[in-house]
């Protein structure tokens, strides 16, 4: 791969149509035109980790998506910049323009996902692979007169909301214009973090697009250049977009780091365990001198939040480096895994460490579990409901939920699994508080004021 061809500003659906004069750049009209959009702002009322704010506020799908394009935009700006030292006959190419591409990518990597955080994402699969959808693996629909097939049915059980991003954002519901949103190639390459079909990726639910979206990323790979491996037929693999890098490397600082930061503020961690989580990124010097600084502020949450920014500018850096240091491998498709375990020994044991507490006290509190308990309820039981709408349309009750869903859904598509991805289109959609809306309203346990 090369950057020449690797960085267009062309936009899918509008590839014949001359370049607006505007004083933005393409990738800068990305950004606005995802931020002034429904889908972003519904994200501020989606889980992240923690449940929805009380009294004190802790991160959702919008603060989070935020903070994870301004750490994107760092990135690219500082990977642009080394890589015209490198490359100095890329300066007439879009090298320049690497952090407006990135942080518009960072802005949209969470579209895709559906209410309840991670635990509504693996509600829908499981509720295909272990739940009530089972049946329809071999169920033929009379209404449309066909079945799934083994493809199709990979997409439902491995369901994976950065694939649902790439739909959200590049498919043609009723009522939109073709394309989606018309994002620019370059900008919809960097979303797709897991380049490959879902009958690759069985049992680990990673997958970079459903069947309905294999032209739309075939048509961008080919206009990219991006490799494309050889594979089993019926499947697709291909080289990940040098970017794509740069967006996940994004999203690792952002998540661990601020996870740490949200359990403190909730004293999950005390100020101590998250001080010492935090130093540890240092060499003893450094920390001397963080510690130092950090001892002018009286307040201990300003103290976590002043530390919290020292590394997130260190993982920034150690990013960079590993990118520039690796282009070569990053460009052939060579490179394994992400940047962030690539990085020096010392913050790489630290943010391990991170990732420890993590999992053993956030992830696993009793706050979390319980509103992923919740999720998993609410989301299953909408899916079975609007899957049995969907595929008996002629009954009572299906023309009710039937008729509260927005016409820009193919809910009559004239397949099975068209209906299905409208059905997923439709809740993954929603916000936390609708989704739990409709579902009391469904179980009657809410009536609405006449």
């Amino acid at each position: 791969m090369n950057w020449v061809q690797l960085l267009s500003n062309k936009r899918l659906g509008q590839e014949q149509q001359p370049h607006v004069e505007d004083d933005r750049t393409e990738f800068q009209r990305d950004y606005d035109r995802l931020i002034f959009s429904a889908p972003f702002r519904r994200l501020q009322n989606k889980t992240q980790v923690f449940p929805l704010p009380g009294s004190i506020f802790v991160h959702n799908r919008l603060t989070h998506s935020l903070e994870v394009s301004s750490v994107g935009r760092s990135l690219g700006n500082d990977v642009s910049r080394l890589l015209l030292k490198k490359h100095p006959e890329l300066i007439d190419t879009h090298i320049t323009e690497l952090g407006s591409i990135v942080s518009a990518a960072c802005l949209a990597h969470d579209l895709g996902n559906p209410p309840f955080g991670h635990s509504g994402e693996k509600a829908i699969g499981t509720y295909f692979s272990e739940g009530d959808g089972r049946f329809l693996k071999e169920y033929f629909c009379e209404e449309t007169g066909d079945r799934l097939t083994e493809e199709q049915w990979c997409d439902l059980i491995n369901f994976e909301g950065n694939a649902n991003a790439f739909r959200l954002l590049t498919h043609h519901f009723k009522g939109r214009r073709p394309g989606g949103f018309v994002m620019t190639y370059s900008t919809l390459a960097s979303i797709v973090k897991y380049p490959f079909s879902s009958n690759l990726s069985v049992g680990k639910r990673k997958f970079g697009f459903f069947r309905e979206e294999v032209e739309s990323y075939q048509r961008i790979a080919a206009e990219l250049g991006i490799t494309q491996y050889d594979s089993p037929e019926g499947t697709l693999r291909y080289a990940r977009y040098p970017l794509v890098y740069l967006v996940e490397a994004a999203d690792d600082i952002c998540y661990e780091i601020m996870d740490i930061e949200d359990a403190h503020k909730l004293k999950i961690l005390t100020t101590e365990e998250t001080k010492s989580l935090l130093l540890a990124y240092f060499p003893q010097e450094q920390q001397e001198r963080i510690v130092q600084r950090m001892s002018t502020v009286d307040d201990r949450n300003e103290q976590i939040v002043y530390l919290r920014s020292c590394v997130i500018n260190a993982l920034e850096t150690e990013c960079v480096r590993v990118f520039v240091e690796n282009e070569e491998k990053i460009l052939n498709g060579e490179f394994e895994g992400s940047l962030i375990s690539h990085i020096h020994e010392i913050p790489r044991q630290a943010y391990r460490a991170c990732e420890k507490v993590s999992y053993q006290r956030i992830y696993n509190s009793k706050d979390v579990v319980d509103i992923e308990i919740a999720g998993f309820k609410v989301i299953t039981t909408l899916v079975d409901l609007m899957v049995q709408a969907v595929i008996h349309p002629d009954r009572a009750f299906s023309q009710l939920l039937i008729n509260r869903v927005s016409t820009q859904y193919e809910i009559k598509a004239p397949t099975l699994y068209g209906r299905i991805l409208a059905v997923l289109d439709y809740i993954s959609g929603m916000t936390d508080v609708y989704a739990m809306d409709m579902y009391r309203k469904i179980n009657g346990m809410s009536i609405p004021t006449l």
